[in-house]
């Protein structure tokens, strides 16, 4: 199902464009809206979410997936942590289908899934880990980088239950949204996997945006 936001860009309270292969850590306060833009089309965002007020709660993909019995997320979503706690839920979604199994890239799974010498590729996981290392007042360490949100990317599950990387079916301008339930802690790496088809080999910008509480 899709659905178009009311909320005009330029109401926006914060607005910030994430370079391919760079990071966006950022506190959505509860109530606020967060907006992710697929600027140019089929660019995965691998969001994590932290509750602000205590970082050692996070998104919990077990949860979400077994209380929505969906294994892939849109609208109407809630995103959950792992005690089962709403942090956000999906209010606005022009694309339809979000992944939520196939992980962030590492360089060991370039190396495994494409060949050994991807290993000195930059990654999401290494995007995620320099974040919580510029910013260590959130207590969080490499430990703390659990299963993510990969937004906009295709993810087709198997007929014998694997997992295969597809084409994406976003598109320029595609976005989804979120309102937070909680304080949120928001861990972005617009990934700069140049060995995915979900990208068409081309990593591009993506824009996030924040508007107020109603």
């Amino acid at each position: 199902m899709l659905k178009q936001s009311t909320l005009a860009a330029a109401t926006a309270l914060y607005a910030a464009t994430i370079p391919a292969g760079d990071y966006w850590l950022h506190e959505v306060k509860k109530g606020q809206t967060l907006r992710i833009v697929d600027v140019a089309g089929n660019q995965a965002a691998d969001t994590l979410f932290y509750n602000a007020d205590d970082p050692h709660e996070r998104y919990c993909a077990t949860s979400t997936i077994r209380t929505q019995g969906n294994v892939y997320l849109g609208l109407g979503s809630r995103l959950l942590s792992q005690d089962g706690t709403p942090m956000l839920t999906i209010v606005a979604d022009t694309v339809g289908r979000h992944d939520t199994l196939g992980g962030a890239c590492a360089t060991e799974s370039n190396t495994v899934r494409y060949a050994l010498e991807k290993k000195t590729m930059h990654a999401c996981r290494d995007s995620y880990v320099l974040a919580l290392a510029e910013h260590d007042h959130w207590g969080l360490t490499k430990r703390d980088i659990g299963h993510n949100i990969n937004f906009f990317m295709n993810v087709p599950i198997t007929a014998d239950g694997g997992l295969s990387f597809a084409d994406g079916v976003s598109g320029p301008g595609q976005y989804v949204e979120m309102v937070a339930h909680m304080n949120v802690v928001v861990l972005i790496s617009n990934c700069p996997q140049l060995n995915n088809p979900c990208n068409a080999y081309d990593p591009t910008p993506i824009d996030v945006l924040i508007w107020e509480a109603a």
